[in-house]
């Protein structure tokens, strides 16, 4: 690691939408709506096809150099935002299918486009968006639907940006996922190592780690034998499902305990067999439930911080030798893709600094949407930018 090795602040800037939150809404309970889903089409929209699945170009942005994202939208035909699918494990087989293909291809085209690690840092990967904050909380999801994010960041950029603070609450190390590793690392990475993987192979700290900000910091990660050409084999979107799998049933689990002392194998789970001998009789799991009860009990402000459903992100990014690495993470109060990489972005409105950027962007966001449409993943959405 070198002397500078830390989490990144970038400044990213963007042209301000020009979208008036009516009157007597909170602008979170406006982005969560139909009619902003309306603008989201009708002023972003590139792609959408039959499964629901729109590709947008992010207004709000992360990166100029490529930045999009596919959202399963289910604003007309689901109302209620607490019953819509907002994580994999959740959606219909048809919609996964496509949406796994959608995703290979647009990975491919990244680094196809951006081979270099040394040059950019490429990432691809969704968060939980379902009611895991306390709905009090400033941070509540803005539009309840699954969506994942395809960022490009320079690295050039990211070597000369500031040090982030690490108290810096959207860095995701800095939140609750502290428990994990500071408490429960071993029986933690024993239950994700029994997952039944053949195409991802269990990684070193050392060797998944970004060299310029130490991310991501001691989670279990992955790497994708085959690279790229996995991508195209079914089986890789399956042990990419598990990995989340076996995340949701650790955490049920272990927020089960916190709840109620001594509670029994959540329902539904996934591998209820390995949580009864692996967890429900794991000293240190329990130890760690126990003190975490005890703070909920006496301490309000901790108790209202806590995520009671399982928050996570999970992503596949490229590492500093050209590895694909998966890798997830217990989600802190911040919900950008981006942190748990230890790249911070500060949105900046700069309409003037957006329109030099935005011809390339628009550019390649074009290209590999006709990449998308040539295999029948969907149709082009005209909109006055394109």
């Amino acid at each position: 690691m070198t002397q500078n090795t830390g989490p990144r602040e970038i400044t990213t800037p963007f042209r301000p939408i020009p979208l008036d939150v009516p009157e007597g809404m909170k602008p979170n309970e406006f982005f969560n709506s139909t009619e902003n889903l309306n603008d989201l089409v009708n002023n972003n929209g590139l792609l959408s096809n039959p499964e629901n699945l729109l590709l947008y170009r992010k207004a709000l942005g992360h990166s100029n150099i490529f930045d999009t994202s596919i959202i399963y939208n289910t604003s007309k035909t689901i109302l209620n935002p607490l019953g819509r699918p907002v994580r994999r494990t959740q959606v219909p087989k048809g919609v996964k299918h496509v949406w796994n293909r959608m995703n290979q291809i647009i990975i491919e085209y990244m680094v196809e486009k951006f081979p270099d690690p040394k040059k950019h840092l490429l990432l691809a990967g969704e968060a939980s968006l379902d009611s895991t904050w306390p709905l009090t909380s400033p941070g509540v999801p803005s539009i309840r639907m699954l969506h994942n994010h395809f960022i490009v960041f320079d690295q050039q950029q990211l070597k000369q940006a500031k040090i982030a603070d690490t108290d810096n609450p959207n860095l995701t190390d800095g939140g609750q996922h502290s428990l994990f590793q500071a408490y429960m690392k071993d029986v933690y990475r024993q239950f994700m190592s029994n997952l039944d993987l053949k195409i991802l192979k269990p990684m070193h700290t050392e060797d998944s780690q970004l060299k310029l900000t130490g991310y991501p910091q001691g989670l279990p990660c992955w790497e994708i034998t085959g690279g790229v050409e996995s991508l195209k084999n079914v089986r890789l979107w399956c042990e990419y499902d598990q990995v989340l799998k076996g995340f949701i049933d650790f955490y049920r689990t272990f927020f089960s305990q916190v709840s109620s002392r001594n509670s029994p194998v959540p329902k539904d789970s996934y591998f209820p067999k390995q949580i009864r001998s692996e967890l429900l009789f794991n000293n240190d799991f329990l130890k760690t439930a126990k003190k975490i009860r005890k703070q909920c009990i006496s301490d309000p402000r901790y108790a209202n911080a806590i995520r009671w459903q399982p928050a996570f992100k999970q992503l596949i990014f490229r590492n500093d030798e050209g590895k694909l690495v998966v890798t997830i993470s217990q989600n802190s109060i911040g919900n950008a893709i981006t942190e748990l990489l230890g790249v911070v972005v500060k949105r900046s409105p700069d309409a003037e600094a957006y329109e030099k950027a935005e011809p390339a962007l628009i550019e390649k966001l074009l290209e590999v949407r006709q990449r998308l449409i040539e295999a029948d993943l969907g149709d082009a959405i005209d909109t006055s930018s394109w």
